[in-house]
């Protein structure tokens, strides 16, 4: 939130620029029984270390996990760890070029760093995006709760097929676990608040984890009905993979679905919207603690997503799905303990809908209503209609896989790459950093790389529609 006065300077008193009256001067040790200003913020940020930790690792897990064992299988072991590695290496110095950005500025707002670098139009792009691509996230959460839940509740009760009863309907499933769960959570006031439920919600991922490495050695393979489904399965574009031999590890393919797997790691390391407002309401805020919370989040998500895939390619091998879940109802559909994971999976992407939700309120609070104080009103009116239009989008919208395939192919490069690329250049100064300096220079090249990783997107979600080849999971 932009504020008028920080720490006795006005903006217009040339407070823009002055990183060392703002970050650094953290690093100095405070005077004892001297309070310590407020920097950045109206209110001093109360959130633990580990809570934010929790926070910003749950914004970063996303639904992508369930199709990185799929896109390991179309890279194979070494090319998938590689480009892994590549991604969260420039998420975290994407993280870095944001801080950096609004510890010059004093600014934690992603629409008021855009207001800074380009005027109102920067504002409302980077608004708009983030409003976009999170609305697109928390539809492809519910569209997990929609497909899923009513399956998990219909085995728990040992009927073999759906009987068409309310508690079965997965419209009205959503609609339950929306008012039940999700809003009240969005109705905290502070997102610092969710870290308990972040937490909760990553302890359910850390579940389907130790499930998925524990059946690498329950399955075999090949699975008993992987023949006789073989033509099926590829009428139905449910999982091609490029490969004719089962149960055979690779260490590096390449086939046309490879394509896709940039695009799905760097949707997956998406939690960009998340960490301003995470790093406004973080204890004692620093940038270099918040980079160092950015860091733990990257590392622990690169390794529950590097374990996940891992173990779920080693299962399955040529017949992984393009969603895990799917491959495990192969091996057995009233499996208990499959579906105790899904329930896992169910609770633990219902539980990120509340923390996705809140930098969309930020960005209209930021277009709408830029210099009014907290208002419950304004607070809650935004959860509700947020929450109201996603189901919507959730209940009457089948073919909304396509139409967030278009928004994510463009937001998660613009959010991750591009807007912190082009505002480090625009609002660091020149006298700080010549524009033809090293930094600013990588700045520039990262943006163009999202720029490349967006008509990459492009190219290949319409050459799909157009080609009717079948589409890859995930995505964050």
């Amino acid at each position: 939130m932009e504020l008028q006065k920080m720490n006795g300077h006005s903006r217009d008193d040339g407070f823009d620029g002055l990183e060392a009256m703002t970050e650094h001067e953290e690093f100095l040790p405070h005077k004892a029984g001297v309070k310590k200003e407020i920097q950045f913020t109206d209110f001093e940020g109360k959130t633990s270390f580990g809570m934010s930790i929790f926070n910003l690792s749950n914004a970063i897990m996303g639904s992508g996990i369930l199709g990185l064992a799929y896109a390991m299988s179309n890279t194979g072991i070494i090319l998938f760890i590689t480009l892994l590695v590549f991604i969260a290496i420039l998420s975290a110095y994407s993280i870095h070029l944001l801080l950096k950005s609004a510890g010059v500025v004093g600014i934690r707002a992603y629409e008021q760093l855009g207001n800074r670098a380009f005027g109102p139009p920067g504002k409302m792009l980077a608004g708009c995006i983030i409003t976009v691509h999170n609305i697109g996230a928390m539809s492809s959460y519910l569209f997990i709760v929609k497909s899923e839940l009513p399956l998990v509740i219909q085995a728990f009760l040992s009927k073999e097929e759906n009987t068409g009863e309310w508690f079965l309907n997965g419209n009205y499933l959503i609609i339950i676990v929306s008012a039940s769960v999700i809003l009240p959570l969005a109705l905290m006031k502070q997102l610092g608040y969710l870290g308990y439920t972040s937490g909760f919600s990553l302890s359910c991922m850390v579940f389907f984890l130790i499930s998925v490495i524990y059946k690498k050695f329950n399955i075999p393979c090949p699975l008993q009905d992987e023949q006789k489904n073989t033509s099926h399965v590829l009428d139905d574009h449910v999982f091609i993979n490029g490969t004719d031999d089962f149960c055979e590890a690779k260490l590096f393919t390449i086939n046309p679905q490879t394509a896709y797997t940039i695009p799905i790691l760097a949707f997956a390391f998406v939690c960009h919207p998340e960490v301003l407002p995470i790093y406004t309401e973080l204890r004692d805020a620093t940038k270099k603690r918040m980079q160092t919370v950015a860091n733990f989040s990257i590392l622990a998500m690169f390794v529950m997503y590097l374990l996940t895939a891992l173990f779920g390619y080693l299962t399955f091998f040529g017949a992984v799905e393009s969603e895990l879940l799917h491959t495990y109802n192969r091996a057995g559909a009233l499996d208990v303990h499959v579906l105790c994971v899904r329930l896992a999976v169910l609770v633990a992407v219902t539980l990120t809908v509340p923390v996705v939700l809140f930098p969309i309120r930020r960005a209209l609070l930021q277009i709408f209503f830029p210099n009014k104080p907290f208002h419950w009103a304004i607070h809650i009116g935004i959860a509700l209609g947020l929450i109201f239009i996603v189901n919507l989008l959730v209940i009457f919208v089948p073919s909304i896989r396509d139409i967030f395939g278009i928004i994510g192919a463009t937001s998660a490069p613009s959010l991750i790459f591009i807007l912190p690329g082009i505002f480090y250049v625009r609002i660091i100064p020149e006298e700080q950093e010549p524009l033809l300096s090293r930094p600013k220079i990588q700045a520039a090249l990262f943006a163009a790389l999202g720029f490349i990783f967006m008509v990459m997107s492009l190219s290949f979600i319409i050459i799909d529609w157009v080609t009717g080849a079948s589409r890859s999971g995930g995505g964050h």
